[in-house]
C-alpha cells in the first residue's frame, strides 16, 4: 500500500499553487516593468495588494472556518504590519530627502541635525518636532521588519490569552476583538498617537535609496513579494489544519467541551492559531501598504475587519483557497465597481451609479450565499472535483456521523 503524504492527501494544495504561479507568470509577462506593457502599473498594484488580501482571508479562515472563532479584528493586526514598515519607510526616505536638501549648507550638517529635521518634517503636520518613543527603531530596516512579527504578534498573544482563559466564546469573544480594533483605530486617530494621526503615513510607494527605479518595476517586485507570501502562507495553513492539528482545531469548532474532555488544552490551541494567524495578517499588510503607498487609522476600522469576514463566507469558510478565491474576487470587484469602471445603470426615474450601490451589492451577495450557497464559492470547486473538506479519519476510518468518512468513499480512494 503506497503511503500518502502531506501533498498527496491534500490535492488542491498543487493546483492552487499552480494556478498562482501560472497567475504570477502571466501578470508578469504582462506588465509594463518586466513585460510588454499590456498590464498598467497601477493595476500591477492592485493585483499585488488583492494577493496580501487573499493571504489574510486564508489566515482568516484558519481562525473562523477551521477553528469557529470570529475574529472582527484581524485587520488590526493587517494595519499594524503596515505601520511598522510604513514607519521605516517614511523615516528613510524623509531622512534621503533632509540630508539632500542640508548637503549645500555652508557647515555640514551634524547626524543630529539631520535627525531633529526629519522629525519636524514628518511631524510638522500634526504641529510635533521630536520623535516619539515608538520610532526609536525606524532607522533601523532590519528592526522594523522585526517588528511587523512581533508587534502583531505581541497583541494577538495578549489578547488571545486574556479572552481564551477567561473561555469567552461565540458572539462575546466576536465582540471583543470588534472592540479591541476599534480601540486600537480610535487611538490612532489622536494626534499625539505617535503615527500622525488622521494623517496616517503617506509616500510609502518609494522605496529608499531606489529614486532611478521605475514604479513599474518596483511594482512588479511587490507583486513577486506578495505571491511568494501568499503560497508560503497557503502552505503553512494547509499543514496547520492537516493532520492531528487539524483534527484538534474542527473539533474544538464543532464541540469545544468534547475535546477539552478527551484531556486536549483547548485554550492552548484556540492561541496558537489565533497567535499565527495575527503574525501572517501583519506580514501581509506590510507587503499591502507600500503597493497602496498610505496608511491611515480608518484602515484598522472595525467594518474592515467585517469586509474580511463576508470575503471569506462569499469564498467559502472551510475551505482555504475558497477562502483566498473570495477575497481575490470580491477586492477585484471593488476595485471595479468603486473605481468607476462599472457602468450607470439608467432606469429613467432613477440611475444607478455604483460607487454608491456597491455595498448594497455586496451584502445582499452575503446574504444570499450565506442562505443559499453556505458552501460559498469552494463549494462548486468541491462539486466539480468530488472533494470532501472533512479530513479523512486515519484511526478506525468509516463511522455514521454526519461529516464522518463512508466505507464507499474508502474503497473509491484505492
Amino acid at each position: 500500500m503506497t503511503r500518502k503524504t502531506f501533498l498527496t492527501e491534500n490535492r488542491s494544495i498543487f493546483w492552487f499553487l499552480l494556478a498562482l504561479a501560472v497567475f504570477t507568470l502571466v501578470v508578469t509577462v504582462l506588465s509594463t516593468g518586466a513585460g510588454t506593457g499590456a498590464i498598467s502599473t497601477s493595476f500591477v498594484k492592485t493585483l499585488g495588494r488583492t494577493l496580501c488580501l487573499m493571504l489574510v482571508a486564508v489566515a482568516m479562515d484558519v481562525v473562523w472556518g477551521y477553528t469557529g472563532i470570529l475574529s472582527l479584528g484581524h485587520m488590526a493586526f493587517f494595519g499594524l504590519g503596515g505601520y511598522m514598515i510604513g514607519m521605516w519607510l517614511m523615516y528613510a526616505r524623509t531622512e534621503i530627502i533632509v540630508a539632500e536638501s542640508l548637503a549645500a549648507a555652508a557647515i555640514p550638517p551634524t547626524p543630529q541635525e539631520i535627525h531633529d529635521a526629519v522629525g519636524t518634517q514628518i511631524f510638522g503636520v500634526v504641529g510635533a518636532s521630536e520623535f516619539p518613543a515608538i520610532w526609536f527603531f525606524a532607522s533601523s530596516f532590519w528592526a522594523q521588519m522585526a517588528l511587523v512579527v512581533l508587534v502583531p504578534g505581541i497583541l494577538a498573544l495578549v489578547f488571545g490569552w486574556l479572552a481564551f482563559r477567561s473561555r469567552v466564546t461565540g458572539v462575546y469573544l466576536s465582540i471583543l476583538t470588534q472592540a479591541m480594533t476599534l480601540a486600537l483605530s480610535l487611538y490612532l486617530f489622536q494626534n499625539d498617537s505617535g503615527l500622525r494621526g488622521n494623517n496616517g503615513l503617506s509616500g510609502l510607494q518609494n522605496l529608499p535609496g531606489l529614486d532611478a527605479v521605475p514604479q513599474s518595476l518596483v511594482s512588479i517586485w511587490f507583486f513577486w513579494g506578495s505571491a511568494a507570501a501568499l503560497a508560503a502562507g497557503y502552505l503553512l495553513f494547509a499543514w496547520v489544519v492537516s493532520g492531528k492539528m487539524g483534527s484538534v482545531i474542527r473539533g474544538i469548532r464543532d464541540n469545544e467541551s468534547r475535546v477539552r474532555f478527551l484531556g486536549y488544552h483547548v485554550e492552548s490551541y484556540k492561541l496558537f492559531v489565533f497567535t499565527l494567524t495575527g503574525i501572517v495578517a501583519g506580514i501581509a499588510g506590510a507587503l499591502y501598504y507600500p503597493q497602496a503607498g498610505i496608511i491611515n487609522p480608518n484602515e484598522i476600522a472595525p467594518i474592515a475587519s467585517i469586509y474580511l469576514a463576508v470575503w471569506v463566507a462569499i469564498g467559502g469558510r472551510g475551505r482555504l483557497y475558497g477562502a483566498a478565491i473570495g477575497a481575490g474576487v470580491v477586492s477585484l470587484l471593488s476595485s471595479w465597481f468603486t473605481s468607476g469602471g462599472a457602468p450607470d445603470i439608467p432606469l429613467g426615474f432613477y440611475t444607478i451609479q455604483w460607487t454608491d450601490w456597491w455595498l448594497v451589492l455586496l451584502g445582499v451577495s452575503f446574504v444570499a450565499v450565506t442562505l443559499l450557497a453556505p458552501k460559498g464559492i469552494g463549494g462548486l470547486f468541491d462539486l466539480m472535483g468530488r472533494t470532501h473538506p472533512v479530513m479523512p479519519a486515519r484511526v478506525g476510518g468509516y463511522g455514521p456521523d454526519k461529516g464522518a468518512r463512508r466505507k464507499s468513499e474508502g474503497e473509491e480512494e484505492k
